[in-house]
This record gives C-alpha cells, structure tokens and sequence, in this order.
C-alpha cells in the first residue's frame, strides 16, 4: 500500500458540441478546479495535462498549452497521452510527483475538440502501428470492435438486444440528472432498438458519441490538504495503469490478432481484469468494498464487459447483474451514475478524470439527485490503445 493524496478540487466544461478549441475547455476546467479547492493558480506547484492527437500541435504539449492560458507562474510541467487512459497517466503522474515530494499541490486538466462521427484512422503509411493496421488492412472503425465484443457476448454468455438497451436506459436516466452531460435526456428501450443500427447488433444508441469537453483536478499532498483546512478530503489510493501479460489471448483494441495460446496456455485475468486487480491490491480493498464505480461504455455490451473485469459479478452474469438492478441508483453497486460515456461521448483526455471527479462528488455527498447514498469506496475503469490501463480508487 501507498500512501493517500487528497483531491482538493474538482471541476469540468459541459459536454457537448461547442464549437471551441481544446484549450478553451481546459481552462474553464482548470479554473473550476482551482475555484473548488480554494487554491489560487500561482500556488499550484506542478501541472500535468492529458494530451490530445487531435487538436492540432498544442495538443501534443498540453501541460504547457494550459500552463500558458492560465498564466506563466514557474510551475513543474508535464504532457501525457496515453489515449482513452490518459487522464489516468495524468493523475499518476501528479500522484507521483506528490508522494516524491517534488510538488505540494498538482493540478491535472484534460480536454478535447473531438471531431463528428467515429473516429478515423490519420493519414500517413504505418505498417508498424496495429491501430493504423486495424483501420487500414480490415478496415475495422471503433463500432466494428463494438459490434463484435457484443455479439461474442450474445454466443458466449447469452447476453441480448433487450439487455445491450437497458444499460443506455439506466445511464441515460443518470445523465438527465447531470449538469455537465451533453445527453440530458431519458431513453426507453423501444427508442434504443429502433435507432438506426450501426455495426450489428448495436444500434445508434448503444455506441457513445464523440464530444467537446474538459475536465481538471486539484491533487495535494494529505499534510496541505490539512493546512489548508482540508481535515477529511476524498483521497486517491491507487492508480493502476498496468500492461498486457502474454499470452494475452482476447482480441482487444487496436490488435487484429491475439497472442498464440498453442504452445503456452493463458493464466490469471484478462487485460481488463488485470486492471482492477492490480488498482484493488495497492488500495487494500476488493470489489465487495466499493459504493460505486465509474466504467467506459463506449458500447452498452463493453460496459456489462466491465462489471466481470472489476469483480462485481462471476464470468458471463455482468447482464445478470444489471437485470436484478445492481448497478442502477440504489442498486447494490451503481455503475457510471454520472450518465457514463453514454451520456456525455468521448472527449478522449478528459473522459478518465472526469470519471474521478464524480467519483469526487459522490464520496463528498454532493452530487445533488444522483447521490450514492453513503457513498465511501469508488473506483475507475478504462482503457487506452496499445495496452494502456486505467483505472482509479478513491476513498473517503
């Protein structure tokens, strides 16, 4: 176990369809953030910020790109990206900054411009790069990954269209309730199966947008937080963005192939479910711990997916779960009660802080009509190309 660094403030620019570039979000974010924890910008010791490959070249150099827009102060600064997972780099990095005793208060800020529709693969030859492969060689876009994940799990598991429809109910009946989710509106399963579908089984509304957005956090050393005023904050204790172990024998993003299991035989977890494992053990909690989690439903089917990587439920119940009402607001462990990705699309290096920052919310009791009642445990899952994990235990 390590120790505790306390999330002083959280903050976020809306969801949605803005029109702006990627700084402008982060900034507000930023400025959200630091208003939140009572923290002025020339007292923050160290930025990091979550890069985007979209935005033109600032977004490659974020950390500075937001440094600049706030004010040239000195800070320590730092870029990461890691794709979908690199909101959680950021906040290991900041974490590790704090516990090195490099900075006393770090402020991480992700934020994204993200084009309309899917995203599509860049320009330029890469034979070296699978995601360019996957996109180039079988021309397999997100939602064909999406559609095979579900149709693997109605073979393997007996998952359904109706169960698929029933994950956007229930997240989009928590994003109605959310100030910052683009989709602010209920859905019903008659209206998610009759949208138009996009890569069989899964229908327009079972795969997430892209969006604009940003999202920032206030992290500091436990002994400021208490100088500060802070004498029971919520706390990050465990950031797990952990690698593949061969033979990794699931077809996950951007691979189109697995690892060989003829020769070696497959042990322990999947990826995804190394994940959770390695976040569980240096939190010294287990899935029967928590109050909440915060998952990345890019499709309703990936997001039943993560309730069996996190341990909420055995091998093939993850539908199971969400029947008996599990993860639904009051159910034994309510899964993405922001709304989800469901309610608010991919802006790619904000999305895995935002996911702390409700957690943030919940474990504070301030999350108005969405509140986990006696919220204490939270955790985070994603994921980013090229074997990059994600996820995040806060406490209180």
């Amino acid at each position: 176990m390590t120790a505790d660094v306390a999330v002083l403030g959280a903050g976020m620019h809306p969801w949605g369809k803005w029109g702006h570039g990627f700084v402008e979000y982060g900034v507000a974010a930023a400025r959200a953030a630091l208003a939140d924890a009572g923290i002025d910008w020339r007292d923050v010791g160290s930025i990091v910020g979550a890069d985007t490959v979209r935005g033109g070249y600032p977004g490659y150099v974020s950390g500075a790109t937001f440094a600049k827009a706030l004010g040239w102060q000195g800070a320590r600064v730092t870029s990461v990206y890691a794709a979908c997972a690199s909101g959680a780099q950021a906040v290991g990095t900041a974490r590790a900054q704090i516990l090195a005793g490099l900075a006393d208060v770090v402020l991480v800020v992700g934020a994204d411009a993200a084009p309309k529709g899917f995203f599509k693969p860049a320009g330029g030859d890469r034979p070296d790069d699978p995601d360019w492969l996957r996109f180039r060689a079988l021309g397999a876009t997100n939602p064909t990954y999406f559609g095979l994940y579900a149709r693997r799990r109605m073979a393997v598991h007996g998952d359904t269209l109706e169960d698929f429809a029933q994950v956007k109910v229930k997240n989009a009946a928590s994003g109605a309730l959310n100030p910052n989710a683009r989709y602010r509106k209920t859905v019903t399963a008659d209206e998610v199966a009759a949208s138009a579908v996009v890569a069989d089984p899964l229908r327009l509304l079972d795969i997430c947008a892209t969006s604009d957005g940003g999202a920032a956090l206030v992290l500091s050393s436990m002994e400021f937080a208490r100088r500060h005023g802070a004498a029971d904050p919520v706390r990050i204790r465990a950031v797990s963005t952990v690698t593949p172990t061969y033979p990794n024998t699931v077809l996950d993003l951007p691979d189109i192939a697995t690892d060989s299991a003829a020769g070696v035989a497959p042990e322990g977890p999947t990826f995804r479910a190394s994940i959770a494992r390695a976040a569980y053990e240096e939190a010294g909690i287990g899935p029967e711990d928590l109050s909440l989690a915060e998952v990345y439903d890019l499709s309703t089917a990936l997001e039943l997916q993560w309730y069996e990587d996190l341990g909420l439920c055995g091998e093939g119940e993850g539908a199971k779960l969400l029947r008996d009402g599990a993860t639904a607001p009051g159910g034994r462990i309510p899964v993405n009660s922001s709304g989800g990705l469901a309610s608010f699309g991919e802006a790619v290096p904000a999305q895995a802080i935002a996911q702390v920052c409700e957690l943030t919310w919940q474990l504070r009791g301030t999350a108005g009509d969405r509140q986990v009642a006696g919220a204490r445990a939270g955790i985070t899952a994603n994921q980013g190309l090229f074997g990059h994990g994600s996820s995040v235990v806060a406490v209180r």
